[in-house]
């Protein structure tokens, strides 16, 4: 058996109908394989009685390693309450599962782990299952205007060495997008691609949409330049139409033409006036990037309280 001290932080969100299933699934895993291990569990505010079941479980199937529970004080989203979580957890690696839909065979469980034994650092699992049509167009948008070199994709669990969580932290307390910055904090990475038990799981799976499009959003804002791109594109549009009506009003000049009055100053003016203004954002927005890169963000989650659950 591994001798390493292993930490599994699992989220947790209204997840009561499968939570059975994947710790009957993924705790035999480390209990075969592992002499210690701790299960850090983050509920971010469930209402369906998750961190009840949680306790059933502990109690009918006389776990003998400890499981601490994360309550949150309010619904933070994934990447809040897993920033919690890592934070909590002791483990010289972490299994890092982001949800609790199981698709995959529990030796996926232990090849991540030989890969991050060969050398690596960060070790994701990946399902060749099917992905969201909004997933594929953001991580091709993503990957193609990253300012790093590492690409990411969709992920189902992963795990960390200390190392590279010691990594992150000092790079900021509060990590936006976890998957962005391990693919970018300089350390080995490698993903290992497994075949779907359920091709369509990642599909089925309904996380909070709002929480995924402001996770987007803030993602491009963070780790790519594609705002400046836009900006610097249109700017450069207004620019060329600055251009072509000095040209325009110049060659009418030499011919003699008359257009209407006023329409060339009025619209000289208004594609000078926008140009300038798409300008200033473009510069604005790399202002704003360079801050963001010197101070990225602070912490920003909030925990009620840790509760420790044991078999009595």
């Amino acid at each position: 058996m591994e001798k390493k001290f292993i930490s599994l932080v699992v989220y947790l969100h209204d997840a009561a109908p499968y939570l059975k299933y994947f710790l009957d699934t993924v705790l035999p895993v480390f209990e075969k394989n592992f002499q210690q291990y701790e299960v850090v569990c983050v509920d971010d505010a469930s209402v369906d009685g998750t961190t009840q079941v949680l306790r059933e479980y502990v109690e009918s199937r006389q776990v003998k390693v400890m499981v601490s529970v994360v309550h949150m004080s309010f619904f933070q989203g994934l990447e809040s309450a897993m920033n919690a979580g890592r934070d909590i957890a002791i483990g010289d690696f972490v299994y890092e599962f982001d949800d609790i839909f199981v698709d995959y065979e529990p030796e996926v469980i232990l090849e991540v782990y030989r890969k991050l034994i060969e050398g690596s650092d960060i070790v994701a699992a990946s399902s060749r299952g099917k992905m969201r049509t909004t997933s594929r167009i953001f991580y091709a948008l993503y990957n193609k205007t990253s300012r790093g070199n590492g690409r990411i994709g969709p992920e189902t669990f992963r795990i960390v060495s200390r190392r590279a969580i010691n990594r992150i932290k000092s790079i900021g307390q509060y990590i936006p997008y976890r998957k962005a910055v391990y693919m970018n904090c300089g350390l080995k990475t490698a993903t290992i691609s497994y075949e779907s038990c359920d091709v369509d799981v990642r599909i089925k799976n309904k996380t909070v949409s709002s929480e995924r499009t402001a996770l987007a959003f803030d993602s491009f804002i963070y780790f790519t330049n594609v705002l400046e791109r836009i900006s610097a594109i249109i700017c450069g549009v207004f620019l060329v139409l600055t251009v072509g009506m000095g040209f325009y009003l110049v060659g009418d000049f030499f011919n003699g033409d008359k257009p209407v009055e006023g329409w060339l100053s009025t619209m000289g003016f208004l594609a000078l006036g926008f140009f300038g203004v798409f300008a200033l954002l473009t510069i604005i927005l790399k202002y704003l990037s360079v801050l963001l890169n010197l101070i990225f963000r602070q912490q920003r989650y909030l925990v009620s309280d840790i509760e420790k659950v044991v078999k009595s």
